[in-house]
């Protein structure tokens, strides 16, 4: 049988008539989805009845899910950053899921940029506010030192946005943003509330080691045939069709020369029908089932055809690898497990720091024993003051994915973004196929000072101002490059600046005072530059000119 023959046999599948029955009370389904990812996927899985009505979304990474990839200010078409990660807080990628996003019958109000400009990456210093999470860094340049780095190189400042009066999204805005007041609307108020997937969103999957997801089915599904649906989507995965030819930079728009084109091949669709029923049982697919719009503008499933790589590991239809277990291959595998409620699971033993940075900590614990099946574990994390049982639940989730991998066995957390020379306290649950949440364990830990060279950036400037790509900000570290780093004193200036830099600007970040006075302490500094700049640009004169530049854009 061709591919395009079995593809066919599965959409006739797909809409078979269902054969449901009542589930009997206190019987608890556990559908685990397994497969192994290539770096750097974004992936959603939903669940869906042979009818093809849409029962709920079981996973998606933290980007789309936490962070609002799908929503956030900026035209769709912006270049993105590293591709290590989709780095920028700018450009809602509408490409990422098209098809899911059509199907879910949810719909958020659209982020746009306080002031309507969507296609500008510098925001105004009074509505950019501090970035507090890794997953975006101020945009670059590709040929940046720091364009490939894993992490920010230093604090990042965005807009984080307002509700558009009109526009409406098929996703949901951020949810890891606490509103600085004055600076942020009061609309990121909201975001939090308005994000109906954070408590499903999970950190990246690793590229290469086998992951699984875990689905309680909700007492209201009954015992009956469904298809759980995987997308996978991934930046800067270019073929012969899909490339900077057909996904050029956005042109006419300030910073047009930071970052790269993302867009390459569409979102893949794979597809596993199986039955939630009283015996256990567990069905694979070895191909994907289509794939979705380019552009994202529909939730249309388009046919597998040529114009999608397959033949190669991590691309187009390969997103996904290929398993071999006792003799069969797949790329996706549901287990559908049926049991009775039991006891909550045990409290992780000997929850500990291993070790502590500025911004990143690595915890660990021993799984704990008993008889309950773990199918995953909650990490929450809280500054300031300690968790416990009652407020759990408000503490910020953090989603880097823990699996179950059996009683006593080591397990690792990894916490990044962290702020220097804080008190955190971090609680760790499991939860079983019934979702019954465990005992709690909980373990405090300070992050140390920052280093000495450890940020990369015009510290004080970017604090102040609010962008590093604000434009006086901008001129100031083009003086700095120009300039001062062509002769031995201002060399020695800069790495001066560089040592103490980083813990003022720290203060001044946080303070919209200390903010506007930076400002009138740069002013005079901005403004010899601009007088510089000014004098290089114009032929000599004998009469004073006013002091004015147009606005430094690359």
């Amino acid at each position: 049988m061709t591919r395009r023959a079995r593809s066919l046999s599965l959409l006739v599948a797909l809409v078979a008539p269902p054969a449901r029955a009542d589930r009997p009370a206190g019987v608890c389904i556990d559908v685990a989805a397994s497969f192994v990812p290539t770096d750097e996927l974004q992936v959603v899985a939903w669940v869906e009845d042979r009818q093809g009505r849409f029962i709920d979304t079981v996973y998606v990474t933290s980007k789309i899910g936490r962070y609002g990839l799908g929503n956030r200010p900026g035209r769709f078409d912006f270049n993105s950053g590293s591709p290590v990660h989709d780095s920028w807080p700018y450009g809602r990628r509408i490409t990422t899921f098209p098809v899911w996003a059509h199907r879910h019958g949810q719909t958020f109000p659209m982020i746009v940029a306080q002031n309507g400009d969507e296609s500008q990456l510098s925001h105004a210093f009074d509505q950019s506010s501090p970035e507090d999470t890794p997953p975006f860094c101020m945009p670059m340049l590709p040929d940046d030192p720091s364009f490939d780095a894993v992490t920010c190189a230093s604090v990042s400042y965005s807009d984080k946005g307002t509700f558009s009066p009109n526009a409406t999204s098929l996703y949901p805005p951020r949810a890891d943003v606490t509103r600085q007041p004055n600076v942020d609307s009061a609309a990121v108020e909201m975001y939090r509330a308005l994000d109906t997937l954070d408590a499903v969103s999970q950190a990246t999957p690793i590229g290469g080691v086998r992951a699984e997801l875990h689905w309680a089915a909700p007492a209201s599904v009954d015992l009956g045939d469904y298809v759980l649906w995987m997308e996978v989507a991934k930046a800067y995965d270019t073929n012969a069709g899909y490339d900077a030819r057909r996904f050029p930079s956005p042109t006419g728009i300030p910073y047009s020369a930071y970052g790269k084109p993302y867009r390459g091949q569409p979102s893949v669709v794979y597809a596993v029908p199986f039955r939630i029923d009283m015996v256990a049982g567990s069905a694979t697919t070895t191909d994907y089932v289509g794939y979705g719009d380019p552009d994202g503008l529909d939730g249309a499933l388009r046919a597998p055809d040529a114009t999608i790589t397959t033949d190669t590991p991590g691309a187009g239809g390969s997103r996904l690898l290929l398993i071999s277990d006792a003799g069969a291959m797949y790329r996706l595998r549901v287990d559908m497990q049926p049991s009775l409620a039991s006891d909550p699971p045990l409290a992780p033993a000997n929850l500990a720091p291993a070790s502590i940075a500025a911004s990143t900590a690595t915890l660990t614990f021993a799984e704990p024993d008993g008889a309950t099946r773990l199918v995953g574990y909650e990490v929450r994390i809280r500054a300031g003051s300690p968790i416990t049982a009652e407020n759990f639940e408000s503490a910020t989730r953090v989603t880097a994915a823990v699996t179950p991998i059996g009683a006593g066995m080591p397990q690792t957390i990894q916490l990044v973004g962290l702020l220097p020379q804080t008190t955190y306290w971090i609680g760790v649950r499991g939860y079983d196929s019934c979702s019954n949440q465990g005992a709690l364990a909980v373990a405090s830990l300070t992050t140390t000072a920052v280093t000495s060279g450890s940020v990369d950036a015009c510290f004080v400037a970017t604090a102040a101002y609010g962008s590093l790509l604000a434009n006086d900000v901008e001129l100031l570290r083009r003086f700095r490059d120009a300039a001062l780093r062509s002769n031995v004193l201002g060399e020695l200036a800069v790495e001066t600046y560089y040592t103490f830099g980083p813990a003022p600007a720290g203060v001044i970040a946080n303070s919209e005072l200390l903010r506007a006075s930076a400002r009138a302490v740069l002013a005079p500094l901005v403004g010899a530059v601009k007088a510089s700049v000014s004098a290089s640009r114009e032929p000599r004169r004998e009469v004073e000119l006013p002091d004015v530049v147009e606005p430094v854009v690359p």
